[in-house]
């Protein structure tokens, strides 16, 4: 299993450098995250992914909250197909707005922490979308790894609403269980 590679510090530089360009609009989050219960697995649904995600199959984002407050990410997936190498990442989340616990930077490469907010949340915590101020990257994201496809278009068509390219967005395959991809288990208190 890969942990950290030049890939990821290149993507971390690039979403660093992409964040340079004009401005949107305001993407607006979540009112409040229950970080704790926001912890564990989220199943990739879909996402306009980076350039280090294309091909996934069976992408899996697990969250850890750690006794400094910060967040143990592990994303695991398997590039190309579902019979690929799997890939992992850890980057940390840092949650930079502690009114909401909507807005974090995912670092990847220190000292670089890219965006991440939480822009949709269900009142069961099962679903969820992740974006960006500069709608080049999305996730999807659910408890469980499928979704039905009235609830994906509803998601798809209001993310073009606010301002993302919804052609780009890209279903990421699931096939399980996978012998190789094992969701973090996240203890319970």
């Amino acid at each position: 299993m890969k942990t950290f590679s030049a890939a990821a510090a290149v993507l971390a530089l690039g979403m660093l450098f992409a964040a340079c360009g004009p401005s949107l609009p305001r993407m607006e989050t979540v009112r409040r995250v229950d970080i704790p219960r926001f912890m564990g697995n989220w199943y990739v649904i879909a996402s306009i992914p980076t350039w280090v995600e294309e091909g996934a199959h069976n992408a899996v984002e697990s969250y850890r909250l750690d006794a400094d407050g910060t967040v143990g990410t592990t994303f695991t997936f398997r590039k190309g197909g579902f019979d690929g190498p799997v890939k992992t990442y850890r980057p940390r989340g840092f949650i930079l707005d502690t009114d909401s616990n909507a807005v974090w930077g995912m670092q990847f490469l220190w000292p670089i922490k890219s965006e991440y907010r939480i822009i949709h949340l269900d009142d069961e915590y099962s679903r969820t979308v992740i974006g960006r101020s500069r709608r080049d990257y999305v996730w999807i994201m659910a408890r469980t790894p499928d979704m039905e496809e009235a609830e994906y278009r509803r998601l798809a068509d209001w993310l073009g609403t606010i301002g993302y390219d919804t052609r780009r967005l890209q279903r990421i395959p699931h096939r399980w269980p996978d012998p190789l991809i094992r969701p973090v288990p996240v203890p319970t208190k």
